[in-house]
């Protein structure tokens, strides 16, 4: 009859086993811990997404849907009778292809003002020294502050003594008071990424100060401007009560314009409704989507300063 023996473990051997032992239950804490963080964030994710996305469904979902069955309660998030005769009533609507057009004209003329009075002021603001120039940056900042309802009621009696109501002018101007003012200050950030050293040698070679700002300093600051720009299309595109306090129904943009139409004092069509904020809503979705990498970069080129 044989006997086993157990060798007992030396010290070392002792340290190395507890070692080996205390590194896999680390190595099984962090494995943990990484999925449970992975399982918080897709959370966030998901919740987060949600909460953007509901809004948008609930549009399409109300706008595929029959008038009778838009008012149904509990509403039923899956519509059971799909149809586009909510879509093809929208050719039929001349005034609201004119209101499409006033929005059009009106937020590109938006755009482009603020774009180009942004442009001089944030190059002033930024690159110049000169007497006062604190105390503009300031007020400009401090425009935004102001409730658009005080700036209403004083730009309606300047553009009645000017008989500018009821005008492309008066929503153009109306709308570049609220856009300007982050745009300039977009703008002079980006501007204070540029180095000088780069001006001085413009200057050094001839360039006055109006060839150095178009020909070098605009061209390193296009993303910027092409996120201020969308920036001040979106605003001016959106805008309600400038638009529907300033100009009649002739001259209306789309978002008084579609409230008038679908929206009486004892009905509101809203599956029409709906659909006609599908459709107006894809310009605006079609410019993100090809100034996508342009906006992202003029939003964080002002971030750091060189």
């Amino acid at each position: 009859m044989t006997s086993t023996t157990s060798t007992p473990l030396s010290g070392t051997d002792r340290l190395k086993s507890s070692a080996t032992s205390a590194g896999r239950t680390s190595r099984r804490r962090i494995r943990k811990d990484l999925l449970r963080s992975r399982i918080a964030a897709w959370t966030a994710v998901l919740v987060i997404g949600s909460f953007g996305i509901l809004p948008v469904y609930w549009l399409l979902a109300t706008a595929l849907s029959r008038p009778e069955d838009a008012f149904q309660f509990p509403p039923k998030l899956i519509p059971t009778h799909i149809t586009f005769s909510n879509f093809t009533a929208l050719a039929e609507n001349d005034q609201l292809i004119q209101y499409l057009i006033n929005s059009l004209v009106v937020a590109s003329i938006t755009a482009v003002l603020s774009v180009v009075v942004a442009t001089y002021m944030g190059y002033s603001f930024s690159k110049f020294r000169y007497r006062g120039r604190r105390s503009l940056m300031h007020l400009v900042l401090a425009s935004q502050m102001f409730p658009q309802a005080l700036l209403l009621v004083t730009l309606y009696a300047v553009f009645s003594s000017f008989n500018l109501l009821n005008t492309y002018t008066a929503l153009v101007l109306s709308f570049t008071t609220f856009t300007m003012p982050l745009c300039v200050w977009m703008l002079k950030g980006i501007f204070d990424t540029i180095p000088d050293a780069l001006l001085e040698a413009a200057s050094i070679d001839g360039a006055s100060r109006w060839r150095t700002l178009h020909s070098i300093v605009a061209p390193l600051a296009a993303p910027g401007m092409v996120a201020a720009g969308l920036f001040a299309f979106v605003r001016g595109w959106n805008d309600f009560i400038f638009a529907v306090t300033l100009a009649d129904k002739e001259k209306q943009t789309l978002p008084p314009g579609l409230v008038s139409t679908y929206i009486g004092e004892f009905q509101a069509a809203w599956p029409e409704l709906m659909a006609a904020s599908l459709v107006v809503s894809i310009p605006v979705v079609v410019a993100f989507m090809f100034l996508q990498r342009y906006l992202v970069g003029g939003m964080t080129a002002g971030s750091v300063k060189s």
